[in-house]
């Protein structure tokens, strides 16, 4: 879908309401993106502000977590391995785990010294960054301690590959992928907040922003 040039700076873009969109759902219809970062939906009470990276990357966790409880996640070979250059006691930690991780859809192997090769990953992850990704696994299994509960460590390697599969920061989005966002988030659980605890959408009501430009008493 081609998308529409707009001004860098400020960075705004603002599309025509889409009558197939209803502003009566919870999360309304998208009308503009800023900062292409937050998309700002109108409802028929107020308007939603949503972080779309925070937003996606719940959705991604949730559907890879369902994926994982259901038959294991679905993993794609690398048409060429990823070769990962780690400290040995990095190493060593990330392929103590490589069972739990291959059920989890990301196949890795030692490749001699401190390397580290991925040769298969979650499907549902396009364009990974191999790289970024086992570092982040490893700073998220670092977080967890000395724990060794494997619900904890696999909590961790999904929050993981959610924030590397999730729409990034800064990626423009056209109004219905916005509104099919906003529709994927009503229709998931615990949507309401990221992986990290962070809310993904705010709500202002109406009433509130006339209030704010004292309209209302």
């Amino acid at each position: 879908m081609q998308e529409t040039g707009f001004a860098e700076t400020p960075s705004a873009r603002f599309e025509p309401a889409d009558e197939s969109a209803p502003t009566e759902a919870p999360l309304g219809a998208a009308r503009a993106q800023i900062h292409e970062n937050y998309i700002i939906a109108q409802s028929d009470d107020g308007l939603v502000i949503v972080d779309q990276h925070a937003a996606h990357e719940r959705l991604v966790y949730e559907r890879l977590k369902a994926q994982a409880e259901a038959n294991g996640i679905a993993s794609q070979a690398l048409l060429i391995p990823e070769i990962v250059e780690l400290p040995d006691a990095d190493a060593a930690r990330i392929l103590s785990i490589a069972d739990e991780l291959a059920e989890l859809g990301l196949v890795i192997e030692a490749f001699g010294g401190g390397a580290v090769a991925v040769r298969e990953a979650p499907a549902m992850l396009t364009k990974l960054n191999a790289q970024a990704l086992i570092r982040d696994i490893l700073d998220d299994l670092s977080d967890q301690g000395a724990s060794d509960r494997l619900r904890a460590r696999i909590d961790a390697v999904l929050s993981s590959m959610a924030c590397h599969g999730s729409v990034r920061s800064g990626r423009r989005m056209s109004a219905e992928e916005m509104n099919a966002l906003l529709r994927d988030m009503e229709r998931t659980p615990k949507s309401g907040q990221c992986n990290h605890g962070r809310p993904t959408w705010v709500k202002l009501r109406l009433a509130d922003i006339e209030r704010l430009f004292g309209r209302k008493e």
